[in-house]
C-alpha cells in the first residue's frame, strides 16, 4: 500500500490537503504518483487565481499518462511550488513533501467532505480491486 499520512484530508481524485491555519497545501497522494509513474511536467495555476472545490486547476503529466488536478477545496492560490517547474520528478520521490499549490481557504467546512487517512486507505483498497 502507498504511504498515507495521518492528519491530512484526502479527495477521491487522489489529491490531499495539508491545513495550516487559514492555508491549505494541495498535492497529489503517494498512491497517485505511484499510479502515474515518472512525472515529467506539472501544469499549475498562477498566483491569485481562484480554485473551486471539485474543479480542475492544472494537470500532472507522466511518461504513461496525463491526469487533471482537481481541487479538493476552494480558495485563492497564494503560492505555487516553483521547484516543480524544473524538477517535477520530485513528486515521485516524496509526494507529500512536494505540494503543488498553497491556497488561502475560503470555506473550511469543505474539509468535512474529504476523507481522513483511514477512509482514504479503505477507498484505495476498494479501487485497486
Amino acid at each position: 500500500m502507498a504511504k498515507v499520512i495521518e492528519g491530512l484530508y484526502y479527495a477521491e481524485s487522489h489529491e490531499y490537503v495539508k491545513v495550516e491555519g487559514e492555508f491549505g497545501y494541495i498535492g497529489i497522494t503517494d498512491y497517485a504518483q505511484n499510479a502515474l509513474g515518472n512525472i515529467v511536467y506539472v501544469d499549475m495555476p498562477d498566483t491569485d487565481d481562484e480554485v473551486e472545490a471539485g474543479e480542475d486547476f492544472g494537470a500532472v503529466e507522466s511518461v504513461k499518462a496525463a491526469s487533471d488536478l482537481t481541487s479538493p477545496v476552494s480558495g485563492t492560490v497564494v503560492e505555487v511550488n516553483e521547484a516543480l517547474e524544473d524538477t517535477p520528478e520530485i513528486i515521485n520521490q516524496d509526494a507529500f513533501a512536494n505540494w503543488i499549490i498553497k491556497v488561502e481557504l475560503s470555506d473550511k467546512t469543505e474539509l468535512d467532505n474529504l476523507m481522513d487517512a483511514a477512509a482514504y486507505v479503505e477507498f484505495c483498497e476498494k479501487e485497486a480491486h
